[in-house]
């Protein structure tokens, strides 16, 4: 027989059970895991979790402020005056009392010990990463005291009376006396020695014409050491007047009444201001000493025409002042090849020639 559609044939008995079951299970709550019994052994242990206070403030009328703690409107509630940290659970029942808190007195004094720590803490480490530039300023600081120090002792002893001027020693004179030199410093005697400048030395040695050239030095505490070289003589010239003993730049050294052993009678037309005078004054100043003190008298018509007389009534024909070095070697070396006294003229004109007659 054909079922009308839409009609199912009802579930075997097995199949009915179970899908009953199955709808019995999801329509049933699922029990919760706090309703389950505990077993032996599973039960979860707690810990007390802690508590940290907030920091609170007191206001100038002593009253706590909370800063976002809850209940802090609450009188009840209690205040705090400082920073607590609170472990441990709370205690359970009415006996149970809150702990004790700071007072304003101990809570300034935790502050102000934090705040030393972590000042101490700074320095430690500004200390650590600047040691290397402290110990290069440290470097710079003691050899800057050092230069220093050294200069101001420096300058100290130069212009203190220590290094004042005491005694003056000369050295190099011989036609000028040395007493005499040393009382032209009579100005500056008690000056320290810093202070005497080539002035006040130039003023002291004007007055001696025989002095060509000096040098001074300075010897700690108060010596002045006077170097002079005096003027060399080249030989004598006859004014009309008298004569003269004159250097090679025609300074008046001396005025003898005769003519000075070694020195010879310089001729020449126009004076110690002619070209034919420094001519002479050249080849003199060039001639061994032997050959110096034989010498009797000098002329020079020109500049190339130098002529020298020995002792003995010799000549030497010099020509001009070149070359006066050797020319002064050969006529030695022929003086002793052949004394004044044996010839009458010595030519060295051309050194490398030289004649004798």
């Amino acid at each position: 027989m054909k079922r009308p559609q839409g009609f199912d044939r009802p579930p075997a008995p097995e199949a009915a059970g179970r899908t009953s079951a199955r709808r019995l299970s999801q329509s049933r709550p699922r029990a919760d895991a706090s309703s389950r019994p505990e077993r032996e052994g599973e039960r979860d242990s707690t810990e007390p979790i802690p508590v940290v206070a907030r920091a609170v403030s007191v206001t100038p009328e002593g009253a706590p402020r909370h800063d976002g703690v809850a209940g802090a409107d609450d009188p009840a509630a209690g205040s705090f005056t400082g920073t607590e940290e609170v472990t441990g659970a709370p205690p359970a029942g009415d006996d149970a009392s809150p702990e004790r808190p700071l007072d304003g007195r101990a809570a300034r004094r935790a502050l102000a010990a934090a705040v030393r720590e972590r000042r101490r803490y700074e320095r430690q480490e500004v200390r650590r990463f600047t040691r290397r530039s402290r110990r290069r300023r440290i470097a710079w600081t003691v050899v800057a005291g050092a230069i220093v120090g050294l200069v101001a002792v420096v300058v100290i002893g130069a212009y203190s009376p220590l290094m004042a001027l005491r005694d003056v020693r000369i050295e190099g004179a011989s036609r000028v006396p040395s007493a005499e030199v040393q009382a032209a410093f009579a100005n500056v005697m008690g000056t320290p020695l810093p202070l005497i400048d080539s002035a006040d030395v130039h003023d002291a040695l004007s007055a001696f014409p025989l002095i060509e050239t000096y040098s001074t030095e300075t010897v700690p505490p108060g010596t002045l050491v006077v170097r002079i070289v005096e003027r060399t003589p080249v030989g004598v010239v006859d004014t009309g007047e008298g004569l003269e003993l004159v250097d090679a730049a025609g300074v008046v050294i001396e005025r003898p009444e005769t003519r000075p052993e070694g020195q010879p009678l310089i001729d020449v037309e126009g004076g110690v201001a002619a070209e034919g005078f420094r001519a002479i004054a050249a080849v003199v100043r060039s001639v061994p000493p032997d050959v110096r003190a034989q010498l009797i008298g000098a002329t020079a018509a020109t500049t190339d025409d130098v002529r020298l007389e020995l002792v003995g009534g010799a000549s030497v024909v010099w020509g001009s002042a070149e070359e006066s070095a050797l020319k002064a070697d050969v006529l030695a070396t022929l003086m002793r090849a052949a004394p004044p006294d044996t010839v009458t003229l010595y030519d060295v004109s051309a050194p490398l020639s030289p004649v004798t007659e």
